[in-house]
């Protein structure tokens, strides 16, 4: 081989080397900026000007959730980038479904954080104390985001889905708020709140004044459920807990009006007469003595802890004041009710 021929394929050899360094180099420094770029999309803030509540449904496969997330105008990144930080983050398998609450400033790394840990939005639903069991289940029916399973089933059947072998399932709920997540049954609310108004009960019978002239837990219920209902004055549930209780024990008639009105039903228009009273029920508390046959209204932990540690006194009556303070006056004797019933009248008649 001539010199010429050694010294021209050399020059061959040279130009490739560099040909193949440069491109080398630009496939490098390619790389970088594709780096760079997957770096700025993994921590740069998602679209979100306010803050968003999105659903992202069970059984979503992950490239639909992109999909969903720049249909809805929320990011623009690239599948691509999508795929390869939740593969980088090894959390591909475990995002869970559910509603969540994305917050301005939210990367596309802080969102796959918080699917992954499950962190869906809480829902709140208030059981008030008073309300009856068919104020509770209007309520949940309103409650949209629940699994509606409530509606159409009556009483007997809940009650039996619950355990209550009476089939009467008034009073055994707590009030109290009670969190839940979409896709929850409106049962599954109810279930936790008959689950927290057994265990207050488990928990506040074996602490109960010796001398209170109930025989079970449920008596405990139906006589907080009148209590309840009787004053929303906290300083005067022990006390009217202690007319009841004297009552019981001298076999007294309890002479209760919420009771009369929870056995009217429907019929009642807001107002009791004199008739009302006469008419026999299972729940006139006139006509019959001892207690109800069940609560009367769903009764809170202070109404049942009264119920369990009456006052003491000699009081046998109450009735409203009159003064519009919700409160109430207390008399021992029939003379003394009968002139604070006509002190009320008269308040009532000239305000």
């Amino acid at each position: 081989m001539s010199l010429h021929s050694i010294h021209r394929q050399s020059g061959r050899v040279r130009w490739f080397t560099l040909l193949f360094l440069a491109l080398v180099g630009s496939a490098g420094v390619l790389a970088a900026l594709a780096w760079k770029d997957y770096r700025r999309f993994a921590d740069a803030p998602l679209n979100l000007p306010t803050v968003r509540i999105i659903e992202f449904s069970r059984g979503t496969a992950f490239k639909d959730l992109v999909r969903q997330l720049r249909r809805e105008g929320i990011s623009d990144g690239s599948p691509f980038y999508w795929k390869l930080l939740s593969r980088e983050m090894q959390v591909a398998s475990r995002l869970q479904a559910g509603e969540y609450q994305l917050t301005t400033g939210l990367t596309p790394r802080g969102l796959i954080e918080l699917m992954a840990s499950g962190k869906v939005v809480q829902h709140h639903f208030t059981i008030v104390d008073g309300w009856s069991f068919r104020q509770l289940r209007l309520a949940l029916a309103g409650e949209t985001g629940l699994q509606q399973t409530l509606p159409g089933k009556d009483e007997t059947t809940i009650a039996a889905e619950l355990g209550l072998g009476d089939g009467k399932p008034e009073g055994w709920f707590l009030p109290e708020t009670y969190a839940w997540v979409k896709g929850e049954r409106d049962f599954d609310v109810l279930e936790r709140s008959h689950g927290a108004m057994k265990r207050a009960l488990e928990r506040l019978w074996p602490q109960r004044d010796p001398a209170v002239p109930l025989k079970s837990p449920y008596e405990a219920l139906i006589l907080a459920s009148i209590i309840e209902k009787e004053t929303g004055i906290a300083e005067e549930r022990a006390q009217i807990a202690g007319v009841f209780a004297r009552r019981l024990q001298l076999g007294i008639r309890l002479q209760t009006d919420p009771s009369v009105v929870y056995g009217l039903g429907e019929q009642y228009d807001g107002n009791i007469r004199r008739r009302d009273l006469d008419a026999d029920t299972p729940y006139n508390t006139y006509t019959r003595g001892g207690l109800p046959p069940t609560p009367i209204a769903l009764p809170g932990l202070p109404a049942l802890e009264a119920a369990l540690h009456p006052a003491g006194g000699n009081a046998l009556y109450f009735v409203a004041v009159g003064d519009g303070s919700g409160r109430h006056e207390f008399t021992a004797s029939l003379v003394e009710h009968n002139r604070a019933v006509a002190r009320y009248l008269a308040r009532r008649r000239n305000p």
